[in-house]
């Protein structure tokens, strides 16, 4: 029992952050850095066009268009950044959805994600999360539709 205690103790003490993958310890990170950018007057959708700009394709150019799809669908949101992502929130400052690239995760394809914030019910289930490899004009339909949805 002493045992567990004293390194429970140690890891607290050493200022690191234990049960975390080093890609979610690196988003944490990201996450205090997009405070420290903000603090530095760098937010908004400046913040959010330096995180798409930094992406690689296929994942720039959809997250581009994700961008151009909120401005025009949904004014009333603004642009952030939230863990490191392209972020859009509401008046209360809460990150409705956000655009995951593939490479943030080494994942396979890029996500297009919502939070509890957005208004997306529909009965006792429905998707928040969607895979994106490329977007078609179907797609770009479906997604302003769901913005629409999630600020409604």
């Amino acid at each position: 029992m002493a045992e567990k205690k004293s390194a429970k103790k140690a890891t607290r003490k050493s200022g690191r952050i234990a049960g975390l993958t080093a890609a979610e310890k690196a988003a944490l990170k990201e996450t205090i850095e997009d405070q420290k950018a903000a603090a530095r007057g760098l937010e908004g959708e400046s913040a959010l066009l330096a995180k798409i700009a930094a992406m690689q394709e296929p994942d720039r150019g959809m997250a581009k268009r994700i961008h151009a799809i909120v401005k025009a669908n949904a004014p009333s949101l603004s642009s952030t950044t939230w863990y490191g992502m392209p972020a859009y929130a509401n008046k209360s400052g809460k990150a409705v959805f956000f655009f995951q690239d593939k490479a943030k995760f080494k994942a396979r394809y890029a996500t297009l994600g919502f939070n509890d914030s957005a208004n997306l019910d529909d009965g006792a289930m429905w998707p928040i999360a969607f895979a994106l490899t490329k977007l078609t004009a179907a797609d770009e339909a479906k997604i302003a539709a769901l913005v629409k949805k999630a600020v409604s």
